[in-house]
């Protein structure tokens, strides 16, 4: 074997393991779900969970994904929505089970009472919005508040899901006289 021959080899197999590296170094870890806008107003604290407040209140999710080179990535768009009843949490104020969450543009479903689902609506953008039904999910304990519904939000992509983002809800008049769960 001559000398050119040896040098193209190595070079070839030099070539090979960098590029068997390439992909790995930069692999999805986490994903971070959090409130960026509420009511169009850019979130100032995160405790968990997230007030969905007033009917036609808003809040933008945005999900922001961790890679194993420690970069992040703005993934709010390419993530795939679930919004379901909190199962530990699923009434409101009055007593009622909350109703299953709709993904727009088809919320509530149906159009008019009775609604089958509704309260809340998500897109495939991370926007959710207080629909009808309106309902109220906090109760007044003693002058403070606090929840007994809920809905829990998480994305998912590329097999990593978020931790989850509990919504309760505030877009009507509580039992009480009152929804305050800010």
């Amino acid at each position: 074997m001559n000398l050119k021959t040896l040098s193209t080899a190595l070079a070839c197999a030099l070539l090979a393991f960098s590029m068997l590296g390439c992909g790995t170094s930069n692999k999805l870890q986490s994903i971070q779900l959090n409130a960026a806008l509420i009511n169009g107003v850019p979130a100032s604290s995160q405790s968990g969970f997230v007030t969905l407040q007033g009917n036609g209140g808003t809040i933008q999710l945005q999900a922001i994904g961790t890679y194993s080179s420690t970069k992040t990535k703005d993934l709010t768009n390419e993530v795939t929505y679930t919004v379901i009843v909190d199962p530990n949490y699923t009434k409101d104020a009055f007593g009622n089970t909350l109703l299953p969450p709709c993904k727009s543009p088809s919320c509530p479903i149906p159009a008019a009472p009775p609604f089958t689902s509704g309260t809340v609506e998500y897109n495939q953008t991370g926007l959710i919005t207080a629909v009808e039904p309106a309902t109220c999910t906090f109760v007044n304990n003693n002058g403070t508040f606090a929840y007994v519904g809920d809905y829990e939000v998480t994305v998912s992509f590329q097999g990593i899901t978020s931790q989850p983002v509990f919504v309760p809800v505030a877009s009507s008049t509580g039992p009480t006289g009152s929804c305050n769960g800010s």
